[in-house]
């Protein structure tokens, strides 16, 4: 039978790291996922005010994003499970906009 982690689990845990370090890389974990989550929200603001600045329809973004109507609506609901930050970035070169990376501590 297959282990299945429920929801609010902690996989770490269940792989057999003791409980301080499983929390220790629950929680690191989850704040790496909290930072990717805010650069692809970044991504996709900056998308919805390009295409409200160019006063574009959807079909016309999809066009010159390289990308379906539905999903110029997926960025424009913020629906970053559909999307990966290469994807994005690649969308916003597209728009004519570079993207710069800056790393902090």
């Amino acid at each position: 039978m297959t282990h299945v982690t429920p929801a609010d689990g902690n996989v770490f845990a269940d792989l057999g790291f003791n409980e301080q370090e499983a929390r220790d890389l629950q929680a690191r974990s989850r704040a790496i996922i909290e930072e990717k989550l805010a650069i692809k929200i970044s991504l996709m603001e900056e998308l919805h005010a390009w295409k409200k600045r160019e006063k574009l329809k959807q079909a016309e973004a999809a066009v010159i994003l390289g990308i379906s109507r539905p999903r110029v609506s997926d960025v424009m609901r913020k629906k970053t499970q559909n999307f990966t930050i290469d994807a994005l970035a690649d969308m916003i070169m597209r728009t004519g906009r570079k993207v710069h990376v800056s790393i902090g501590s």
